[in-house]
């Protein structure tokens, strides 16, 4: 695959040279177009190096391979970080004053942005007016992360980390001619992701063995398509997804108050999260040590059916509601059973336990859905059950 890699004039280009390394190595072909004042950061020199392939910022170089046509037309992807609020602003009004600007005009495959810039020129209403405008156009523009930017400051505006950024990358260029036409654009999803823990006390907890890669493979899979993303993350431990916006909890407690809240707005909720069905009545304060007698029972309270309250509640018409059930038996009746309980829309159900589902990097699952519809997905990565998902969420949203 060809991939056009532009670079903004940001000093997050910095970070672009990772990103560029890790997509070669996946064997891509990598052409870098960077801005002439991004050269101030990374010089051309570096990314010739990198790539093994010649650098130009000026669509005046190389007239004769009419460069500021045939790099948009030729390319599979063109991938932009960072973006920054001028390069935006730019390619909204469809201006070409170098070299990347013109690859912008003429590429007919998908676009990504990845923003970077200080939080208060992402949150200016002209810049949110022009992500508005490309994503109306069909390109992606991911959410920026949020943390340390140039200087003491902090906020929403940091580019995320080139390992995640590469996975967006690939996640697009997986789905082919479907990425010329993201469906969720426009769209707000909230996705569940991981174990949750119950403690017992300040050292010790009742939890589970889900790692959380289904829950953020479906979260890259949402912000490769156009979503907004909210993921509500249990102990994973797992790097940030790109283009996501990530709140951390522990219990099911606090997952459930969390996406009952990122609900309010949403689109669609997949509760991919592996969540305890029961916690200690009582925590205690202190660690808990041996006696040397036999130790008091632990009493147990049920938590609350997060998935059953979200079906019920339906904070927004037209809400999809989705949700895991992981089973060791019956995988059809005993999903079938759980679809009518649990009142969602649909229900991916996989055999789980002896080294399956939990902590592996493919799946296998059957998605039932309330209109009677039974979807096998082969064993395969989790991004293209991931994949099958949305497509299944997709298709219903109205």
């Amino acid at each position: 695959m060809r991939i056009v890699l532009g670079v903004g004039a940001g000093i997050a280009a910095y970070k672009a040279c990772e990103l560029l390394r890790l997509l070669t190595e996946t064997g891509h072909q990598v052409r870098v177009v960077p801005t002439p004042d991004s050269l101030h950061f990374v010089g051309g020199a570096t990314w010739a190096a990198l790539s093994g392939l010649p650098v130009a910022t000026s669509p005046w170089e190389d007239v004769h391979e009419v460069p500021h046509v045939r790099l948009g037309q030729d390319a599979d992807l063109v991938f932009v970080a960072p973006a920054t609020a001028d390069l935006l602003a730019r390619a909204a009004s469809g201006l070409a004053p170098d070299l990347l600007c013109n690859v912008l005009l003429t590429a007919r495959c998908p676009v990504v942005y990845a923003p970077a810039m200080h939080t208060e020129m992402w949150l200016h209403p002209a810049t949110r007016a022009n992500v508005t405008t490309l994503r109306g156009r069909g390109a992606v523009v991911l959410e920026p992360a949020s943390g340390r930017l140039t200087g003491a400051d902090s906020g929403p505006g940091r580019l995320p980390e080139p390992a995640e950024l590469c996975r967006a990358a690939l996640r697009v260029l997986a789905r082919g001619a479907a990425g010329l036409t993201p469906d969720l654009v426009g769209r707000r999803v909230v996705v569940s992701a991981g174990g949750t823990r119950e403690e017992l006390d300040p050292v010790r907890f009742i939890g589970n063995w889900s790692s959380g890669l289904q829950g953020y493979a479906l979260a890259r899979s949402a912000a490769a398509r156009g979503a907004e993303v909210s993921l509500i993350a249990a102990n994973t431990g797992l790097a940030d997804p790109a283009g996501v916006r990530v709140v951390q909890v522990t219990s099911a407690i606090q997952l459930r108050d969390a996406v009952i809240s990122a609900a309010v707005d949403a689109d669609a909720v997949v509760m991919a999260a592996a969540v305890a069905d029961y916690r200690p009545v009582v925590r205690s304060d202190a660690k808990l040590k041996k006696t040397g007698t036999a130790p008091e029972p632990i009493m147990l309270t049920e938590n609350p059916d997060i998935l059953r309250e979200l079906s019920g509640l339906r904070r927004r018409r037209g809400q999809i509601i989705a949700g895991f059930g992981a089973e060791t038996g019956d995988l059809i009746s005993n999903g079938l059973a759980k679809l009518a309980a649990k009142g969602c829309d649909l229900l991916v159900v996989n055999q789980v336990g002896n080294g399956l589902a939990f902590g592996t990097e493919d799946n296998e699952a059957v998605i039932l859905t309330a209109d009677g519809q039974q979807t096998p997905v082969p064993r395969g990565p989790k991004d293209a059950l991931a994949d099958v998902i949305w497509d299944l969420v997709a298709e219903r949203l109205i």
